[in-house]
């Protein structure tokens, strides 16, 4: 058993499911809902963007008929004490806020990538996928993504890069940026607003990176200069080959080191403490 669950409501005590082997299998045996997930930081203290994570699940809330059995004070607070009981250097988190109300927090050990795939990147593959409602994080799409996850883990590939009409939006888990021509480009719309994206795209302002809003055609592929991915665990990964063909020059560019540079360092001063002040 990999992954500790429980239900916020209740005395802060573990669960247990059939299948407890990762944060997907657990979400796909509770009831279906919202959900957010991030690593920590900081022995287990902090959390990057915590306060936009939790509005994923407070914000629709309303509008969704959902009524969430305790306030975002009271979760920040149980979630510190059981990141404080787990047995892991950090931890990878996953919130639902389930349709009855209830909140449940999955935890597992967060592992990091190898130094290797930041230095190397990855390979990814494109599928014919969208999310139905970009803006919300709903555990149906966990269910309605398995053939495309099966598709990773049979092709080796790291991720799997979503489509609509011959366009790439986003990632599976994660947001998609690329480099043409100098600028940095990235969906404008129909994907999920990323926390990390949010970060990102800050710092390319900051570090003098002109942001174009617009999703890459397939089509252009071939002439790409560079692209990565973005989530709240992994950072910025980059991409090296989309269904084979290789980005640029088949090796990580300037543009993403920088971006990944300035990501790291500005993770560390940035990170919010998850306990309430």
């Amino acid at each position: 058993m990999t992954v500790s669950l429980y239900a916020l409501s209740r005395p802060l005590e573990p669960l247990v499911l059939p299948d407890m082997s990762s944060l997907d299998a657990v979400t796909r045996q509770l009831p279906p809902g919202l959900y957010t997930t991030f690593r920590t930081y900081d022995r287990r203290r902090r959390a990057i963007g915590l306060r936009r994570h939790l509005n994923r699940l407070y914000g629709p809330a309303e509008r969704l008929s959902l009524s969430p059995r305790l306030d975002a004070v009271s979760l920040r607070r149980l979630l510190a004490e059981a990141l404080a009981d787990l047995e892991a250097e950090e931890a990878r988190v996953r919130l639902i806020l389930a349709r009855d109300g209830e909140i449940y927090l999955a935890l597992e050990p967060f592992t990091p990538l190898p130094p290797e795939v930041y230095a190397r990147g990855v390979p990814v593959v494109t599928v014919p996928l969208h999310r139905e409602r970009p803006g919300l994080k709903s555990t149906a799409f966990i269910e309605a993504s398995q053939d495309a996850r099966f598709r990773i883990a049979e092709s080796g590939c790291f991720e799997a890069l979503m489509t609509r009409n011959g366009r790439i939006l986003e990632g599976l888990t994660s947001n998609f940026f690329y480099v043409q021509g100098g600028l940095l480009g990235t969906a404008g719309r129909g994907v999920l607003p990323g926390v990390t994206r949010r970060l990102v795209l800050r710092l390319a302002r900051r570090e003098g990176v002109p942001v174009r809003y617009r999703a890459l055609l397939l089509a252009e592929v071939p002439r790409l200069e560079e692209a990565f991915l973005t989530s709240s665990s992994r950072g910025v990964v980059p991409i090296v080959q989309i269904d084979g063909q290789p980005v640029g020059e088949g090796r990580v560019g300037e543009t993403t080191r920088r971006l990944m540079a300035a990501y790291e360092a500005y993770v560390r001063k940035v990170a919010e403490r998850i306990a309430p002040v």
